[in-house]
């Protein structure tokens, strides 16, 4: 057996302090599961950084989050943390699990026809980005419409504040899950930048050929300046990345959506150009409407 641990802090990406403590939560505990961790077993350690002149409500509404996520949404609980006063915001944590060694998915171990496959889609950053822009200077999103665009920023909270536990437990609902060769989830280096992380060891590459994205982000993202259709902007508590043995993706994929994990078949791993993540130029981007 072996203790699999994850130390996450990172600086706010909303304002309702209750979502941002779930978004908080979610993204300590992913990379817990992007390990193939399928419990967080020690709690929740968090850590939370505030101004001296932070509002009372905005440090609890952080911690009720945080608090609401791991015991509703993954069945763990908050063991305690530490709290710091610091002119900007951090917020994040420390969680655990155990799990036998032979049964961690790493990175590493992509093979030749893998189909990777992705489980939330991507946007965020250009999405959070408009969220900040109509607070701020909303002239700069006159050409778009404002229900449209709350739509998009009300998707993406649901995408940060969904755990990626369901993934794990569909993997081990298969008494033999060696056809999932390899595992990341998606977050800061983008989909291209944690497929590329997949390849490392290797001498294979990969192209992606559908990406499916939260509706207005590819437009957003132009406009605001971020790398979408390189498939390198950032995410925040992104879906998970696998790479599937080409003979069991139809079994996997149905397994996936019978537990409620929406899914898609985001590209192949072959061996054009070692270490290269190529993005097709016929790529399908899917607009997401409803997550």
């Amino acid at each position: 057996m072996v203790l699999v641990k994850n130390l996450d802090i990172f600086t706010p990406i909303i304002d309702e302090p209750e979502i941002q403590g779930e978004i908080t939560a979610c993204n300590v505990t992913n990379d817990i599961f992007a390990m193939n961790v399928p419990e967080i077993n020690g709690g929740m350690l968090v850590f939370l950084a505030i101004n001296t002149n932070t509002p009372d409500y905005i440090a609890e509404g952080i911690l009720r989050g945080i608090k609401n996520f791991m015991e509703n949404k993954i069945n763990s609980n908050v063991v305690g943390g530490h709290t710091i006063y610091c002119d900007w915001p951090l917020m994040g944590g420390e969680a655990s699990g155990i799990i036998e060694k032979r049964s961690i998915i790493r990175k590493s171990g992509v093979k030749e026809g893998d189909k990777l496959i992705i489980t939330k889609p991507i946007g965020l950053q250009g999405i959070m980005a408009a969220y900040r822009v109509l607070k701020e200077m909303p002239e700069l999103l006159e050409t778009y419409s404002k229900i449209e665009i709350q739509k998009s920023i009300d998707i993406a909270i649901n995408v940060m504040t969904t755990s990626n536990q369901d993934v794990v437990k569909t993997i081990h609902s298969f008494a033999n899950f060696s056809f999932v060769h390899a595992m990341s989830d998606v977050t800061g280096f983008g989909l291209a930048g944690h497929t590329k992380e997949m390849l490392q060891h290797s001498n294979l590459s990969a192209i992606i050929e559908t990406v499916p994205s939260i509706k207005l982000s590819k437009d957003l993202s132009a406009d605001l300046g971020y790398a979408f259709e390189e498939c390198r902007a950032h995410e925040t508590a992104g879906g998970m990345l696998l790479a599937i043995d080409e003979s069991e993706v139809e079994n996997f994929t149905n397994a996936l959506t019978s537990n409620n994990v929406p899914n898609w078949i985001a590209g192949t791993i072959d061996k054009k150009e070692p270490g290269v993540v190529r993005v097709s130029e016929n790529v399908n981007f899917l607009e997401i409407n409803e997550y």
